[in-house]
């Protein structure tokens, strides 16, 4: 497969939307077969363009308080950081990235005290971690999720 055509961005686009439509309801939207949408799910699936994920409320789960972690570390050590930070289960995703910031995570606890105590017991612990800055989630928006 070379990669995503017209069609298969069209069937991706609309399981963004809604991840339980079914391969008929998709195939009258873009106006193909079931069979070509199911083939094409499959595809993509197996080439891993899509990953089929459960993406679960975390308020729901029990995890009332969340935040995306801004953390500056050492510059010899951040994939070594960012393997750590991983790694932890309140951790739902880590980004190297470019910036103030190094890497961010997000992380989803049952209160803020258990968020503080992650903060001071855990990624502050990491070696090579120099300074972190949370930014805690006060509301959620609806729409597409992009992970």
């Amino acid at each position: 497969m070379e990669g995503p055509d017209k069609l298969d961005r069209k069937i991706i686009s609309i399981l963004r939307e809604d991840g339980r439509a079914s391969n008929a309801g998709i195939a009258r939207k873009v106006g193909v077969s079931e069979g070509t949408v199911r083939r094409r799910l499959k595809n993509l699936v197996q080439e891993e363009y899509i990953q089929v994920v459960a993406l679960p409320d975390a308020a729901k789960m029990g995890n009332s308080s969340q935040a995306l972690l801004g953390v500056q570390v050492d510059p010899d050590k951040v994939d070594v950081v960012a393997d750590a930070i991983k790694n932890f289960p309140e951790v739902t995703w880590v980004a190297v990235t470019t910036g103030s910031y190094d890497i961010f995570a997000w992380a989803t606890l049952s209160s803020a005290e258990a968020l503080g105590k992650f903060l001071r017991a855990k990624v502050g612990t990491v070696p090579g971690v120099r300074r972190t800055e949370t930014f805690v989630n006060l509301d959620k928006m609806r729409g597409n999720v992009i992970i």
